[in-house]
């Protein structure tokens, strides 16, 4: 210890000390480092497998959902061209002259359908609106399609959602 203390000064042993203490120091928060940084990647790495699993259960929910209501709304959309087509059938040119469908039935209808009051009643009212028993069948059986298509779209969209929740739902845990 002599030899040392007569080679090395005071002051030098203290700062190859403090520089080993230093790196020592360091390679302490370098292995810190890498123990956060893996426990981190795992922790990406596992959020990752999650996410891919949860996409794949949605596109197949997605796929499905689409394969069923699709077909539906063509059915839909099919019977009620089908409807329209045969109005005529039901629906005659003789039933039509019968029948005078007045502008008062008229104004009625289309402020229904705008969803406004149709105001009060007036003499005009009581007056033919010029438009046939036929056209009239045709555009219920066009509204009547047209319900049924966003019923349809909207009982799919509520399944797929409570589909998709339940797919998320199952995939977190």
């Amino acid at each position: 210890m002599n030899m040392l203390t007569s080679v090395l000064p005071l002051w030098s042993r203290v700062m190859v000390t403090a520089c080993l203490v230093g790196v020592v120091f360091l390679l302490g928060q370098l292995h810190g480092e890498r123990v956060a940084g893996d426990f981190h990647n795992e922790y990406v790495g596992k959020q990752a497998a999650q996410t891919v699993k949860i996409i794949k259960a949605q596109a197949k929910v997605v796929t499905e959902t689409e394969t069923i209501y699709k077909d539906r709304f063509i059915k839909i959309y099919e019977k009620g061209d089908k409807n329209e087509k045969e109005t005529s059938t039901y629906v005659t040119a003789d039933d039509s002259a019968a029948c005078v469908v007045n502008s008062g039935f008229v104004r009625h209808h289309d402020s229904a359908w705008s969803s406004n009051t149709a105001g009060p009643a007036t003499i005009a009212d009581r007056e033919p609106s010029g438009i046939s028993l036929t056209a009239v069948a045709e555009t219920n059986a066009f509204n009547a399609t047209t319900c049924l298509a966003w019923r349809e779209q909207a009982l799919g969209l509520r399944d797929f959602y409570k589909k998709l929740q339940t797919v998320t739902n199952e995939s977190q845990e």
